[in-house]
């Protein structure tokens, strides 16, 4: 780890703590060949690159802003690490990263945005993604929320992929209340680039959950899918919003999105789709409900109670 003060290693301390609570490799963020960053609110707390890494983070105001390359034809064999949040029951954080792969770069990004003990706190997160020529990129970004359900989670990723770019992205956050969240991503993908997007959310009591995803496949070849996996309880409210625009020859596309609702729960979902060259293909599926009573039924003649059948059922579509 980077050398920090005693205030700065008593957050890093209690960051990792809660990591290690959620996320069961928390310890490779202390290994020399991991490569990671460490955000308390909007103060940098620990910092490590590895060869053919570079970040540099800065504070400005209220936001903190970091700048990540990896250089033209490195492969990062260990997953770069961000861990971002705070361990109190108040906090207002701005980040804004700005991530390059240069042309035939490998990388995986693994963030952690942890927020266990917040009663009422904001987190806004601004991206701008480079992916180069024949590079490759994959992204997780997990979320783990205590239960008061007072966070605002407002994340905006904006993506460029060269051609012949590969990009992965997962956003996740089934763990604890959601509170309110609005989650947008754009990504528009060159000539024979390949995007696959999913999002993975639980919400419960009265959390409110936006997410708009939108895919432009822009260069000839250009291939992509939207998948969205949402479970919903209680009074909780999701809307989901996916669009796909075909703008070039033999580009393919697809949107699959599943909400699973209970109780007193609402979910809407609305698929766009914009082709404009008559040799492009964009499809879609999306499935609002309850649960299955066939699956429910089975599971509870092999000696589960409902509550259980429940609980499993949405465990598996939120894998």
């Amino acid at each position: 780890m980077g050398h920090a003060s005693l205030k700065e290693g008593r957050a890093l301390d209690g960051l990792l703590g809660a990591l290690a609570q959620v996320y069961p490799d928390a310890a490779t963020l202390a290994d020399p060949r991991t490569a990671h960053f460490v955000v308390d609110d909007n103060h940098l707390v620990s910092r490590h690159v590895v060869p053919g890494v570079t970040l540099e983070v800065s504070e400005q105001g209220e936001r903190l802003v970091a700048d990540l390359v990896v250089a033209q034809g490195t492969r990062v064999e260990a997953p770069i690490h961000s861990c971002i949040g705070f361990l109190g029951r108040h906090g207002a954080q701005q980040i804004a990263l700005r991530l390059r792969l240069e042309p035939g770069a490998d990388a995986a990004l693994i963030a952690h945005c942890l927020f266990p003990g917040a009663e009422a706190g904001s987190h806004v997160m601004e991206a701008e993604i480079d992916v180069g020529a024949g590079a490759e990129l994959r992204y997780n970004e997990g979320h783990y929320h205590g239960r008061s359900g007072g966070m605002s989670v407002r994340p905006r990723l904006q993506v460029r992929l060269g051609a012949g770019a590969r990009y992965r992205s997962d956003f996740s956050l089934t763990q604890g209340t959601v509170g309110t969240l609005a989650l947008e991503q754009r990504i528009e993908a060159g000539e024979n680039a390949v995007a696959e997007i999913s999002a993975r959310i639980f919400g419960r009591a009265s959390d409110a959950i936006r997410i708009r995803d939108e895919l432009v496949l822009a260069g000839r070849g250009s291939r992509g899918r939207i998948k969205t996996r949402i479970a919903l309880c209680g009074d909780a409210r999701a809307d989901v919003v996916g669009v796909t625009r075909g703008r070039a020859e033999g580009v393919r596309g697809h949107m699959d999105c599943l909400e699973l609702v209970r109780e007193r729960a609402v979910a809407r979902a609305e698929p766009i789709i914009e082709v404009s060259h008559p040799l492009a293909k964009v499809t879609h599926e999306a499935a609002v409900g309850t649960v299955d009573q066939n699956q429910l039924e089975t599971l509870m003649a092999h000696g589960l109670s409902p509550d259980e059948a429940v609980d499993l059922i949405v465990t598996g579509i939120l894998r």
